[in-house]
């Protein structure tokens, strides 16, 4: 082979060579790129999540504070001291109590040296299997935050029912809560305690009035949720119905079962 054909073909390979090279420094690039892109979006994903949790922890009452130290910031690690205090126009004591003049002393064991180990050869880690770690953990945190903001959207008195459910249920549930008074207003009435009048108004009209007001009091204090900003619903007519016409149902109940009795 003539030496110009020996340089044509080393030119030949030098070149595909090149080329090789340049083929790999653009998919790096693009490998780098697309990397970089995955990271600000995961960025952006987890700063959106610092700031709901944030906003969960003002409303239980507690900050959010990412990466504070366990401990204060700035105090000390008390020293151990060498010596103790010395006494006045003395010389300085040991730490530690000195054996009794003309005591046998023990010869400890030599203890062998200590051996360094070998440092070990930096770990490689793949930063796309790295960052879909990171990926899978966000997802995790993601999933767990919007479990617990279900959990603030519902109210801590029967979370389970809606809202009008929710004050049926509670209206209800006072007026029944009224059903032991109603049963010493008709025996007082029964054995001449209390005049006719005195029993029906606080039957008919009193204690239908508290049983309204416990339950209005009742859905505007347990019966918002924690995240929802304002007053819930409390279906003040629903409530009215409920109460004043339920104690006169409540009420002839009562006349029924002591009739039959």
């Amino acid at each position: 082979m003539s030496t110009f054909e020996e340089y044509a073909a080393l030119a030949r390979h030098l070149s595909e060579l090149r080329r090789a090279g340049e083929r790999t420094a653009a998919a790096d690039s693009q490998r780098r790129s697309a990397l970089q892109g995955a990271v600000d979006q995961l960025g952006h994903r987890l700063a959106g999540q610092e700031v709901r949790l944030r906003q969960l922890g003002q409303v239980i009452g507690e900050p959010v504070v990412p990466g504070a130290p366990p401990g204060p910031p700035g105090q000390p690690v008390p020293a151990v001291p060498a010596d103790r205090p010395a006494p006045a126009g003395g010389a300085p004591q040991p730490a530690y109590p000195e054996l009794p003049r003309g005591a046998a002393t023990v010869a400890l064991p030599a203890s062998p040296a200590p051996t360094v180990p070998a440092p070990r050869p930096p770990v490689e880690r793949d930063p796309a299997v790295e960052l879909d770690r990171a990926r899978q953990a966000a997802d995790a945190a993601e999933a767990a935050l919007a479990r617990t903001e279900s959990l603030a959207q519902q109210p801590p008195l029967l979370p389970g029912l809606s809202p009008l459910a929710r004050a049926l249920a509670v209206y209800a549930g006072c007026l029944l809560a009224t059903a032991p008074l109603m049963l010493l207003l008709d025996l007082g009435y029964r054995w001449g305690a209390i005049d006719t009048f005195t029993q029906l108004a606080w039957t008919l009209a009193g204690l239908p009035t508290v049983a309204f007001f416990a339950g209005y009091l009742l859905l505007g204090r347990y019966g918002r949720p924690p995240l929802v900003v304002g007053t819930p619903p409390r279906y003040r007519y629903l409530g009215f119905l409920v109460t004043f016409i339920g104690a006169p149902v409540l009420y002839c109940g009562f006349i029924e079962l002591a009739l039959g009795g």
